[in-house]
């Protein structure tokens, strides 16, 4: 059974279209080691600056093999290099009863 997950990625200082490009390639990368499901991701901008991504993960199993995978641990560095990693409940959005985000095409 797939699993969602929603992730923040908060830009380093001047690190914005690195992050966008990083995001892009990001899915497809995951998609490419047989990690995640057919179901195309979504990518938004958050007031601050923040992108979030939804996507969904094959099972629980995919998430683990993730972690062991040298391409995708690869691709994880070039996301810590220009983003911080952030909680959804950190966003302002997130106060909302109903979050709005600026879409971002991928």
């Amino acid at each position: 059974m797939g699993r969602f997950v929603i992730v923040v990625y908060k830009p380093k200082l001047g690190k914005d279209e690195q992050l966008l490009g990083l995001v892009a390639r990001h899915w497809r990368a995951l998609q490419a080691q047989g990690l995640v499901t057919e179901r195309a991701p979504y990518a938004m901008k958050a007031a601050d600056g923040s992108v979030v991504e939804v996507f969904e993960w094959r099972s629980k199993q995919a998430i683990d093999q993730a972690h062991h995978n040298p391409a995708v641990l690869a691709l994880w560095a070039e996301f810590e290099a220009v983003c911080e990693y952030r909680l959804l409940s950190a966003l302002a959005e997130a106060q909302q009863i109903f979050a709005e985000f600026e879409p971002l095409e991928l």
